[in-house]
């Protein structure tokens, strides 16, 4: 079997094309190696990757569409896995248009390719930032999403919205992956944990948002790659349509006519949230961080800051009943763990790359 993982060389799709070269199967891997962070970190993934004879590497940006069509012909994956975006909620404020070339253009090019070639199934990357204003927790992907606070959001919501298109259209399987606060060893070097732990090794201080009152649902990353690849195992078939009246679920409170949004009675699409299932104050994940590092925090306490909310909470109910999903990963267990990584691989500040940003607290849905 041929899996073609785009963002190949980033924190989700490296473990994700790790797991599945260890089970022996075949892998393309896609990356641009941009320069949104370190491209370092990128390079030493991928090294690890090209370690085993079954990965193929192709270095290309996803929006090239008629390239990315020539890729699929020649190897016709049967698993397609998109974790190829332009991540970071805050940086959308910063560089719009890189959101709408990569997670738009590059999306749409992921689509019209397997509209060409079909796969299996196509399992694509979306965020817990989708929920956006929502406050009925925990976030229920039966709840719909409507109203994004960032356009990195937006963008995500769309590629949801396109690919039912898809799904219904042309009959390809699709499945998107709503993550909720992803984190371990090979993390992104934006993210809040490798930022507090570098600037704590630092003895520099960390900016903690809404004074620390803040609540992230944080998924260790070996279960959300078991989590991948048990959806991908099963390409959803279009939903049985609702009684009428029978609404939407989870609370919703719909009326009738009104479709999960979860599901579709006229294509094979599903959505799922990644998630531990259980929220942590950042105060406490801060905590944990630093009984691992055996340093006290410098915290330097601010207000919220916009596109942020104040708790992320997944239901993760349908995922179970799907797959038998249990998370198996705690912070007070995965935060160590990546401590561990952080020293040996990172190593202490006289080896550290410059900072590229301040040490600011997480924000919700960034992933890989």
């Amino acid at each position: 079997m041929t899996s073609l993982i785009t963002g190949a060389a980033g924190f989700i799709g490296s473990h994700l094309a790790q797991a599945l070269l260890r089970r022996q199967e075949d892998v393309v891997g896609v990356d641009t190696f941009n320069s949104y962070y370190d491209v370092r970190l990128k390079e030493a993934r991928a090294a690890r990757l090209r370690q085993h004879h079954r990965y193929q590497e192709v270095r290309m940006d996803v929006a090239d569409g008629a390239r990315l069509t020539d890729l699929f012909a020649a190897r016709r994956p049967r698993l397609v896995l998109h974790m190829a975006a332009q991540a970071g909620v805050r940086y959308s404020l910063e560089n719009p248009q890189a959101y709408v070339s990569s997670n738009l253009v590059g999306f749409f090019a992921l689509l019209e390719a397997c509209r060409a070639y079909p796969p299996e199934h196509l399992v694509f990357a979306s965020t817990s930032s989708v929920y956006g204003a929502n406050t009925l927790q925990p976030f229920s992907p039966r709840h719909g999403a409507t109203h994004p606070l960032t356009l990195y959001a937006a963008t995500k919501q769309a590629n949801e919205a396109m690919a039912h298109a898809y799904a219904h259209l042309f009959g390809i399987p699709c499945t998107g992956l709503r993550f909720f606060t992803v984190y371990g060893p090979w993390g992104r070097p934006d993210m809040a944990l490798f930022l507090f732990t570098r600037a704590m090794l630092a003895g520099q201080p960390i900016q903690v948002f809404n004074q620390g009152n803040m609540a992230r649902d944080f998924t260790y990353i070996d279960d959300v790659v078991r989590a991948v690849l048990d959806v991908a195992a099963r390409p959803p078939a279009p939903a049985p349509a609702a009684a009428p009246g029978a609404g939407t679920g989870a609370g919703a409170g719909a009326g009738a006519g009104v479709l999960d949004p979860a599901t579709s009675p006229v294509a094979p699409f599903a959505l799922y949230n990644i998630g531990y299932g259980k929220p942590v104050p950042l105060l406490r994940f801060i905590e944990v961080l630093e009984e691992a590092l055996g340093l006290t925090a410098i915290k330097d306490m601010r207000p919220m800051q916009p596109g942020d909310v104040v708790e992320t909470f997944a239901d993760i109910a349908d995922l179970t009943a799907a797959t038998g999903f249990s998370p198996q990963v705690p912070v007070e267990v995965g935060v160590p763990r990546f401590v561990t990584w952080y020293l040996d691989h990172i190593g202490r500040p006289s080896t550290v790359p410059p900072r590229q940003e301040p040490a600011t607290a997480l924000c919700q849905g960034d992933a890989g």
